[in-house]
């Protein structure tokens, strides 16, 4: 009978596809580098196929060593999802959960969150990872993640996602600089008609940034400043410093301290919105706990 690939064999090849360096990747599995080498260079030898090229200063993955490594990542998944559905057979709700959530909800949402969450689930440890959405649908996917909590339209393919609620937008702009005279009374707004380089967004990366396009349904992409943001609280002293305008999520009005600036803001029409939802990778075991706490999460945002 043929020997079958380790467990150990196919994490520290994701390790090194994660990595692409045996040093850092040796790190992360907390063995030594010539063990770790080692252990590819039996995985290779038991294949025999080679999976890496190695060189001085790089580690590169031969075609046949990406798809192998793809698999590889699946089959540590499934076996992460046995591992959760024997313990959500034995005691639901229980042991570690590791969420992922996007940096433009986490401090806003947290708040609420974690105190319904540990009240409803006592014995359940969670563990929080805040990054943008594409690198925590990465981490999902690899099975580092059990679920995200992110925000809508954003592709999300092979996961179930569970809509949690509506997050509608508000524009801001500076006290008396005339801006406000662009919104109409049902709360609709051409942003084709801002001044170029006016409309003040996140940097690329983050998800809001490609919502609030959408929402505005531009034409002209010389209205978007070429000036960015890393955080929704720098977006508020660029608006403040009459830089431009900007448009914010209603789940962050309370948190950014606008009373102690010269900024206004009006809510934006229903239609300029994002969706707050929950994810998780699709046939997970463990579904009807997601199901439940997606349910804790939505009457948190309430």
């Amino acid at each position: 009978m043929q020997r079958l690939p380790t467990t150990r064999q196919l994490q520290y090849l994701s390790a090194l596809r994660k990595y692409n360096h045996f040093g850092k990747a040796a790190k992360s599995c907390f063995v030594s580098q010539s063990a770790f080498s080692t252990a590819i260079k039996e995985l290779e030898t038991q294949l025999d196929i080679s999976l890496v090229d190695r060189t001085n200063r790089s580690v590169v993955f031969t075609p046949a060593g990406k798809v192998i490594e793809s698999q590889a990542r699946r089959a540590l998944s499934i076996l992460d999802e046995l591992i959760d559905l024997a313990k959500s057979v034995s005691e639901p709700f229980s042991g570690i959960m590791r969420v992922g959530i996007i940096p433009t909800i986490a401090p806003y949402l947290l708040p609420k969150l974690l105190p319904a969450l540990q009240e409803h689930y006592p014995k359940l440890r969670l563990y929080i990872r805040e990054g943008q959405s594409q690198v925590i649908y990465d981490q999902l996917i690899m099975g580092e993640l059990d679920l995200v909590l992110y925000a809508r339209p954003f592709s999300m393919p092979h996961v179930n996602s569970l809509p949690l609620s509506t997050d509608q937008f508000h524009f801001a702009y500076k006290k008396e600089s005339g801006r406000d005279l662009q919104i109409k009374n049902n709360g609709d707004i051409d942003f084709n008609v801002l001044d170029p380089e006016s409309l003040l967004l996140l940097e690329d990366g983050h998800c809001l940034r490609e919502h609030a396009l959408v929402s505005c349904n531009l034409k002209d992409q010389n209205n978007v400043s070429q000036f960015s943001a890393n955080t929704l609280q720098t977006l508020v002293q660029m608006v403040n410093s009459n830089l431009g305008v900007t448009i914010l999520p209603d789940m962050a009005m309370d948190y950014l301290d606008l009373n102690k600036t010269s900024i206004k803001t009006k809510a934006l029409a229903n239609k300029y919105h994002r969706t707050i939802a929950l994810a998780w990778r699709e046939g997970s075991s463990r579904f009807e706990e997601f199901n439940s706490i997606g349910s804790t999460i939505r009457e948190a945002i309430k």
